[in-house]
């Protein structure tokens, strides 16, 4: 769970900040507990229709299919979910969607309680709960700046990890004992009470409304901010290329896993269920040890070796070794999956401000997820050809050399000050101008020596890129044609409201650059900026009856 900037009414603390002092704070803690209870149910279901896939259907590409039916709808949805999670109350869309996710597994309890679970079926009510994990993510990480203060904010993020780690590592072999002992239908009813839990947590939070924000933005245009943000970052782009060449590879494992451990291994429900258990054991470890790798390792040497790690796993997979080996290799690809998990999830964080954070987070959720899905088709498709041994070797062959391919592809540092400056003053409008007006051209005008023109023309294009992150959907800059030394640059912006939230969102980071820009301009200060809005017809009667008037 993270999200922008903390609230004004969040909790404070009288607890010196440390990695569990976040559970000082009664909120947080009652939440926490009702996530990890909630993800423990998630992983006791996602091992009931992992195994169910394997039994109705032995195809290697029947069982990929639902593992893709998990993921595609996070890809899909991501964004959307994104922008909700800025728009709406959270708390009540949390309940809604924790409900519609009851009912999901309330009908797969139904189902297999009369034998009727068929691959089409499962596959569908896999598709629906991913859907609500797609809606759920953005709105977790967007809660906990209410619940604890900031200077617990980072111990909070890390705990919620560690709560999914130990549902990781709790929920699947908790799943298959059920799974074993009772059947698939008892498991799903118990996940359905799981999510009565955290229903329950959420309606005892007396969450304090949100004042009503006249920026406020619609689900559309929070949308396109968030597209434009990603496609003018090319840190976060960065990101999220290295996240689709590490999980299209590492998608092997999870898509033949529950084949794997039932043709290959040669295992029951148990055995599955422990070898997922033990991938949570072992990214439990690995969160714990993560502090002490970063001293030695950079973030991509930390990279490096946790995807070749994770590729040596997957190579010995397809070998069968025994059961205690397969065992020791999951709590291995655990600690792999962890490492790469957590640092490409913080580097996304450190290159995001809070404005778009959760849009963000989203565009990252979707190249996860989306990536997780086609290798899970690829992978399904390459173990009917040829056998899932040999489609573990050639995987985890694949990942390793794109491992050392991805390693001269840095990522980015992340240390950049990205909190608000608001030193941009308040545009001025002759009238008050209605906030859909639109669209918005913005211009400045420069005095720049002949002599200063090339080093001026390089800093502006690094402005160009922060324009475009903050709103700008069109922008350049031109000379005067009668005076050389007179260049103007301009940027369109969609409405008068969309402005107003680019104040709002430059960064220190963003005036470090204008600054740049500025100090080649040879004329008054500060720089001569200009709003020019679109007339309408409207805009242009409204005028007239005025001085009629």
């Amino acid at each position: 769970m993270k999200v922008p900037d903390a609230a004004p009414h969040a909790a404070t603390s009288t607890v010196a900040p440390g990695p569990f002092s976040p559970l000082g704070q009664r909120l947080f803690a009652v939440l926490w507990v009702a996530t990890v209870i909630g993800n423990i149910g998630t992983f006791m279901r996602d091992v009931a229709s992992g195994w169910l896939a394997a039994e109705i259907s032995r195809s290697p590409g029947s069982v990929a299919l639902v593992q893709a039916a998990a993921t595609l709808p996070v890809f899909l949805l991501a964004l959307p979910a994104g922008a909700l999670s800025d728009i709406v109350d959270r708390r009540k869309f949390l309940i809604i969607v924790q409900v519609f996710l009851a009912l999901v597994s309330a009908t797969l309890a139904f189902l297999a309680a009369f034998d009727s679970v068929t691959t089409l079926g499962l596959v569908a009510l896999t598709f629906a709960g991913g859907a609500g994990a797609a809606l759920l993510g953005p709105a977790w990480q967007s809660i906990v700046p209410e619940l604890v203060p900031k200077s617990d904010l980072k111990a909070a993020i890390a705990l919620n990890s560690l709560g999914l780690n130990i549902a990781r590592a709790v929920g699947p072999a908790v799943g298959g004992l059920l799974l074993t002992t009772f059947g698939a239908a008892v498991t799903y009813g118990v996940d359905v009470l799981t999510y009565a839990a955290v229903v329950a947590a959420l309606i005892w939070w007396q969450r304090t409304p949100r004042t009503a924000d006249r920026l406020g933005e619609n689900l559309g245009g929070a949308m396109r901010a968030g597209v434009r943000y990603v496609w003018a970052s090319p840190e976060l782009r960065r990101v999220l290329l290295r996240a689709v060449l590490f999980f299209l590879f590492a998608s092997v494992a999870w898509a033949l896993l529950p084949i794997v451990a039932r043709e290959v291994m040669h295992g029951g429900a148990g055995y599955y269920g422990a070898m997922l258990g033990a991938i949570g054991a072992g990214a439990v470890g690995g969160a714990i040890l993560l502090p002490y790798a970063r001293k030695s390792l950079t973030i991509d040497g930390l990279m490096l070796a946790a995807s070749l790690l994770i590729a040596a796993v997957i190579v010995a997979l397809s070998f069968a070794p025994p059961h205690w080996a397969g065992i020791v290799l999951a709590v291995l690809f655990g600690a792999g999956w962890i490492a790469v998990l957590t640092t490409l999830n913080a580097t996304a964080q450190s290159v995001l401000p809070n404005w778009v954070r959760g849009r963000g987070l989203a565009a990252y959720l979707m190249a996860f997820n989306g990536a997780m899905t086609a290798g899970s088709l690829l992978w399904g498709a390459v173990g009917e050809g040829l056998g899932v041994p040999l489609t573990l070797l050639v995987g985890g062959g694949c990942m390793a050399v794109v491992a050392l391919v991805a390693y001269r592809l840095p990522l980015p540092p992340g240390d950049a000050d990205l909190s608000p400056a608001n030193h941009w003053a308040e545009p001025i409008a002759a009238a008050n101008m209605p906030n859909d007006r639109g669209p918005v051209l913005v211009t400045v005008e420069y005095r720049v020596p002949a002599s200063s023109r090339a080093q001026f023309h390089a800093a502006l294009q690094a402005l160009a890129s922060e324009r475009r992150r903050d709103g700008a959907f069109a922008w350049g800059v031109s000379e005067d044609t009668a005076d050389p030394e007179r260049l103007l640059e301009w940027f369109f912006v969609e409405s008068w409201a969309e402005h107003l939230r680019q104040h709002q969102r430059v960064s220190r980071m963003d005036a470090d650059l204008q600054a740049e820009v500025t100090r080649f301009h040879a004329g008054p200060m500060p720089p001569k900026v200009s709003h020019y809005v679109a007339l309408t017809q409207d805009a242009a009667d409204a005028g007239q009856d005025v001085q009629e008037r």
